[in-house]
């Protein structure tokens, strides 16, 4: 082998040690750069410190009241009849009707088969819904409310506010006209007609709190 050429191979392979020696203790050095601006960036926090903070107490203790005025609140409800679809009897209609704030009672017969299409979407609002009653009252037995009430056409949905009947849903004209409607379309015009309330939404805030977000209800239809 030609000498020259073989201490020029020598000084190449010693030329590529050193800079990958160099290339390596430059990673380094930017790695150790990196972690020192992110400490600095991130100081640690002092949870000690955290836990004595009045203001974080306060947050918390408004948390806890909140929570707790919820859970008697829907206590409250529960005891009223909501939270469920249930079928009411003739005497007890307007106790039912005047008892709650927001009432949806759909007045039906058993062997109307848009009737029991009416049943299974309420049915499924009903637990979704809290804040409004669902109640059912079979028509044939209850003569005096339907001709007081002047009900013609069933299904018939009479939308009650504060015990009196605002609005009503008639057949399935305003939910298109056909009976393979999703129950959505029946739940968006209920929130359109004011008697249900667009559902809540857990978001978190930028400090990682959970908060609860009450949509719009164009929020809700453009979902």
């Amino acid at each position: 082998m030609d000498p020259s050429k073989f201490g020029s191979t020598l000084s190449d392979l010693a030329f590529g040690s050193a800079m990958g020696a160099a290339a390596r203790d430059y990673k380094k050095e930017m790695l150790a750069a990196e972690k020192q601006s992110t400490k600095e960036a991130a100081p640690e926090v002092d949870l000690d410190e955290l836990m004595d903070d009045p203001e974080l107490e306060r947050l918390h203790a408004d948390r806890i009241a909140s929570l707790k005025r919820e859970a008697e609140k829907r206590q409250v409800l529960q005891r009223q009849g909501h939270g469920e679809y249930r079928e009411v009897a003739e005497e007890d209609f307007l106790g039912e009707v005047t008892g709650s704030d927001k009432v949806v009672c759909h007045f039906y017969h058993r062997e109307f088969f848009r009737c029991k299409i009416i049943n299974k979407h309420l049915k499924a609002l009903a637990p979704k819904h809290f804040e409004t009653k669902f109640i059912m009252v079979d028509a044939e037995k209850c003569p005096f409310f339907v001709s007081k009430l002047k009900i013609k056409t069933l299904p018939c949905v009479i939308l009650f506010r504060n015990g009196i009947a605002s609005e009503r849903i008639v057949g399935f004209e305003e939910l298109g006209g056909v009976d393979d409607f999703p129950t959505a379309t029946l739940e968006k015009l209920l929130i359109k007609k004011g008697i249900l309330i667009v559902p809540e939404k857990k978001v978190e805030d930028d400090y990682g709190q959970t908060r609860i977000r009450t949509t719009t209800y164009e929020d809700s239809d453009s979902e």
